[in-house]
């Protein structure tokens, strides 16, 4: 059997599971199973964690296609609440958690016992680049965007209608075509952006290896990079996605970004 929990960030549900309790099994085959959502336990993807010192860890992530990622935002920010229930964490205590993209320092802003267990994070996600980028499509139809890395890949397009499309397509068909483009070869994370205030912006996100997901935390983080850098918006800025709302702070080009949220712990249980 192996023990896991079940946490979500804004709606970005992950499992997370002990690497020493799947020992040698086939991590992307299991992850695929698990996450299933008419058979499995049903999640974006699964955060392995494994301890590596008192208040550290390292997290590897697989999507919920099986395929590995660098690193999740929200994920991380799930298994900083996994953390700190294990650890009995306060307002104030700092979590490392070593992922495929570098170490992540997540500050614990807030903790709520109640019918779940919730936290406020602060994590740190680095320095984030960012350059403008054009793709065609099948049909001919130019995008233009903005590529941004947060430790993993983005391709940011910025709209200017609430139902999100892009030339006259929804922006679901947009995403899983862009997502797979022949300019991003191992593939991408694609995010829709809509600017409603110098203080707010609103996004949709097409999630490499998911599809379609509520929230996303370095899809928040590359969409508020874009926002900020070329689109006129000030830090701090709130991003709201379907799952939730979540705050970014950064101070411009060469300095490290910090995203602001809330993660739950929701489920815990066995598996074959």
């Amino acid at each position: 059997m192996i023990p896991f929990t079940k946490a979500h960030a804004c709606g970005n549900d992950f499992l997370i599971v002990a690497e020493d309790a799947v020992a040698a099994q086939d991590r992307a085959a299991l992850t695929r199973r698990l996450c299933a959502r008419s058979t499995g336990m049903g999640a974006d993807g699964i955060e392995f964690f494994a301890w590596t010192g008192k208040t550290s860890g390292r997290a590897r992530l697989h999507n919920a296609d099986g395929s590995m990622a660098e690193i999740s935002g929200n994920g991380t920010r799930c298994v900083a609440a996994w953390m700190a229930e294990e650890l009995g964490s306060k307002a104030g205590d700092k979590l490392e958690i070593l992922t495929g993209a570098g170490l992540r320092v997540c500050r614990i802003e807030r903790v709520r016992n109640g019918s779940e267990f919730s936290v406020e994070v602060c994590t740190a996600m680095g320095v984030p680049t960012f350059i403008p980028h054009t793709i065609r499509l099948g049909d001919g139809a130019d995008i233009v965007g903005i590529e941004v890395s947060t430790g993993n890949p983005h391709f940011v397009i910025v709209v200017d209608n609430a139902e999100f499309s892009v030339a006259g397509r929804p922006w679901t068909a947009i995403g899983a075509e862009a997502c797979v483009h022949v300019d991003f070869p191992h593939r991408t994370n694609v995010e829709f952006v809509r600017v409603l205030s110098e203080r707010e912006i609103e996004i949709r996100i097409f999630e490499r290896g998911v599809g379609p997901t509520t929230s996303s935390g370095t899809g928040s983080s590359a969409a508020a990079t874009a926002a900020l850098a070329l689109k006129g918006c000030v830090s701090p800025l709130s991003v709201i996605s379907p799952g939730g709302r979540q705050a970014v702070a950064w101070s411009g080009p060469g300095s490290e970004l910090r995203l602001s949220g809330p993660a739950s712990l929701i489920a815990r249980g066995e598996a074959w």
